[in-house]
């Protein structure tokens, strides 16, 4: 009797239409393996059926989070911009007159994170300025460095930067560290780490920002 109802339990299981595979978190999953792929080969190289391929998933599942290969590269340069926010935040913190070591600390987060996110961080700033970005990510985009804004706004008010828009300074130093970071990536520091550079780059940016 053991046998048979172990045989009768078997034919139900194979007769049992089979259930779809359920990711615990399927959007987490793809999101990771999504900034794998653009590390590793590119945004030209990055799909959702590789990515469902990769995590076991059918082809369509992704497609519960993603309408498209867009949106998920869109949620993947809104989810860089929180961490990188989230970087920045943390190297802001500070009294207003110290100036220049907040932008230093800033400046290394940065770079820091550039250098271990480059492909991710070209897509940000692309994806940022393409037309018809969502709303969420323009904003998460402004919110990552309005910590570094406030650096200089502080500064202004607490008379140790000169006057003019924070917003046309803070982009020339961003300016100036994305340069090292590509001479870095171009190999042009040589064996030189681009880190040592930081303090040296923000130094000479504070010279020209401080009041005559």
């Amino acid at each position: 009797m053991l046998r048979a109802a172990v045989g009768a339990c078997t034919l139900r299981a194979m007769e049992a239409p089979s259930r779809p595979y359920h990711h615990g978190n399927l959007r987490a999953a793809l999101l990771a393996a999504g900034e794998r792929a653009l590390e590793n080969g590119g945004v030209q190289n990055l799909s959702l059926r590789e990515l469902s391929r990769e995590l076991g998933v059918s082809h369509t599942s992704p497609r519960r989070h993603f309408a498209d290969k867009q949106a998920l590269l869109d949620a993947l340069a809104q989810h860089g911009f929180e961490r990188l926010g989230t970087s920045l935040g943390r190297a802001a913190k500070g009294k207003p007159e110290d100036f220049e070591s907040r932008l230093t600390k800033v400046g290394r987060g940065f770079v820091a994170f550039a250098r271990e996110h480059p492909a991710l961080l070209s897509l940000m700033l692309t994806a940022k300025h393409r037309s018809g970005a969502p709303r969420e990510l323009i904003e998460e985009g402004e919110r990552s460095f309005a910590h570094t804004l406030a650096i200089f706004t502080e500064g202004q008010a607490a008379g140790v930067v000169i006057p003019g828009d924070p917003h046309r300074l803070a982009l020339v130093a961003f300016a100036a560290l994305q340069g090292l970071v590509t001479l870095s990536t171009n190999g042009k520091l040589k064996d030189v780490p681009v880190e040592k550079f930081v303090g040296e780059v923000v130094s000479h940016l504070v010279q020209g920002l401080r009041p005559r």
